[in-house]
């Protein structure tokens, strides 16, 4: 979840707490934040784990630690009950586990006593949508209609997103309890990837026979169940030499694939699906897409392009917008 959207659940609870108290808002959207100032200890964290992103300080202890410290600090610089500091920043931090939790990037809650892995699948770690909201809910709310606006407006905007964030979660959420019920038309073991429209999902299970990987997906959406799949890409893991311009897009995948993940860590980091396809002057292209990092409909990839007359394959890494949706 982007730290805009942790920020600003983290105030929309402050309020429904406490209400419209300055100083408490500031605070626990402050504390919905500061998990992620872990970015800070990059250049140690490889020396102590416990400190990397998405570590001790996304912990239900790091958070708590915070709050203490927050709840000395705080009344020294704007009037308030300690007791109360410390309530707001406490549900702040929590709000912001449980977000990322929400998400297909995973937290571990009980750190440092334990590596347990909270991942709900729910949403991507980076919905545009919600950024977009968040962003321009703090241009309104602190912007537009700070002291401009009468008292009614500003609590009726809050209302307002509060009632939005709660539906985009309960979709989310009903989203990805309806999509396991499909899991059986893959494998038992298919895993849920939520897109950026919280209505449209991906379900992608993932065998390895070898030096094989067989990827087998389909698409999903919420009140008409599977709309399109299951389709099956496979692909080799072992770098081959091949002199000639394959012959079919089974081939081109397959020649392809090795090449992919030798290009970009991408591949090894995410769930990922492949297309190819023969271009007019007698090229082949394969494009190998990444289910997790994408944006306006493209997404990150690689694409390899055999050339007709044979010889060494093409290969570049960028954002691709996929062009034949149902291989």
């Amino acid at each position: 979840m982007d730290l805009f959207t942790h920020v600003l659940l983290a105030y929309l609870l402050t309020f429904g707490l406490v209400g419209a108290n300055p100083a408490y808002l500031a605070a626990g959207a402050l504390a919905g934040g500061l998990p992620d100032a872990d970015a800070l200890f990059f250049p140690i964290a490889g020396r102590f784990p416990i400190l990397r992103h998405h570590g001790i300080t996304h912990s239900l202890f790091g958070v708590t630690v915070v709050a203490l410290a927050g709840a000395l600090v705080a009344p020294i610089l704007a009037p308030g009950a300690p007791l109360v500091y410390f309530l707001v920043m406490e549900a702040g931090g929590i709000a912001h586990v449980l977000g990322d939790g929400f998400t297909h990037f995973s937290v571990p809650p009980l750190l440092p006593f334990s590596e347990v892995k909270l991942e709900l699948d729910a949403d991507r770690a980076i919905n545009f949508l919600t950024l977009a909201v968040s962003v321009g809910s703090f241009y309104l709310l602190l912007g537009v209609e700070r002291n401009h606006v009468p008292f009614a407006w500003y609590v009726a905007t809050v209302y307002g997103l509060m009632a939005f964030y709660g539906a985009y979660i309960g979709i989310r959420l009903a989203g990805r309890y309806f999509i396991t019920r499909h899991r059986g038309a893959l494998a038992p073991d298919a895993v849920p990837i939520p897109t950026g429209n919280p209505f449209r999902w991906l379900l992608l299970s993932e065998r390895r026979d070898g030096t094989t990987v067989r990827t087998t997906w389909a698409r999903y959406q919420l009140g008409r169940g599977l709309v399109a799949g299951p389709f099956t890409v496979e692909g080799s893991l072992t770098l081959g030499t091949h002199s000639t311009t394959p012959h079919t897009a089974v081939e081109a995948l397959d020649w392809s694939y090795a090449l992919a993940r030798k290009a970009s860590r991408m591949m090894e980091m995410t769930y990922h699906f492949g297309e190819a396809f023969e271009r007019p002057g007698g090229d082949w292209e394969a494009v190998w897409y990444s289910l997790e990092f994408t944006a306006f409909g493209r997404s990150q990839a690689v694409r390899v392009r055999f050339p007709a007359g044979g010889g060494e394959p093409l290969v570049k890494t960028a954002f691709y917008r996929p062009v034949q949706t149902t291989v």
